[in-house]
């Protein structure tokens, strides 16, 4: 019985390690959760949704090496954007055009595709580095029991200089809210459910509300939302050479 007993404590106390930690150490354990000691890709697709159009779906593939600051995507749909991609070596950001066979220097802040998601939403998590608490609190979150932070940029490299989060206590962010430096509020990211692989921790779909851009439709303002889901998490090795420009030019042939 005692060993049960013990047990159940183990188990509570690991279920309930985020709402013991504070400040930078919970922003630690968060990235943590979602950042990968091992190469990750993944199959992702992005469908945007603006007010009184046709939905737009992409459907790309994602290759990402933590510790190196790398990412490369490559869109496989539709037909139209087939062989368009990114490459992320540290704090550098391209975007590949196969039409024009060249290469273009972007931003982690610049818009993915035209959409309401950030080239950054694709990279790893960072909070703990690119950010300090500035507030916390406790609140309900749909069926989730959350701590709240409040966290401003410690430098000018962020997309957005202020953000809000609401961290489960398996040290998950379950909901993100973006501001601008004024306050105003810019973006609402929602992701409700998560898949693990291995150890760490991947969403099965993040919902991106913009607020600051939408349309009134049938008398009533709708925003335009992002939706992307992730399939096919895998953490086998990537080939060095993925993460190169010559990748993107030679699968766009």
């Amino acid at each position: 019985m005692k060993v049960w007993w013990t047990f159940l404590l183990l188990l509570w106390s690991g279920a309930n390690l985020a709402f013991g930690l504070e400040g930078q150490d919970l922003l630690r354990a968060i990235d943590h959760q979602v950042t990968f000691d091992t190469d990750f890709s993944g199959e992702y697709t992005v469908t945007q949704d603006k007010p009184g159009e046709p939905k737009n779906v992409q459907t790309l593939a994602l290759f990402r090496r933590d510790r190196d600051n790398k990412f490369t995507i490559l869109i496989l749909a539709p037909d139209i954007d087939k062989g368009k991609g990114y490459l992320k070596v540290d704090n550098n950001l391209w975007y590949y055009d196969p039409i024009g066979k060249r290469f273009t220097v972007s931003s982690a802040k610049d818009r993915f595709q035209n959409s309401n998601a950030r080239n950054s939403d694709f990279t790893k998590s960072n909070f703990a580095n690119d950010y300090k608490v500035i507030d916390t609190g406790k609140a309900k979150l749909g069926r989730f029991e959350t701590t709240v932070l409040k966290l401003e940029a410690t430098n000018d490299g962020v997309t957005f200089p202020l953000c809000k989060l609401w961290v489960t206590a398996d040290s998950l962010v379950r909901k993100i809210e973006d501001y601008s430096l004024s306050g105003q509020l810019m973006r609402t990211r929602a992701i409700p459910q998560y898949q693990k692989t291995r150890d760490r921790w991947v969403p099965v779909t993040m919902v991106i509300v913009d607020h600051l851009k939408g349309k009134v439709v049938d008398g009533v303002m709708r925003n335009e939302t992002t939706t992307i889901g992730v399939a096919k998490p895998n953490l086998d090795p990537v080939d060095d050479l993925i993460f190169t420009q010559g990748y993107l030019e030679k699968v766009a042939r």
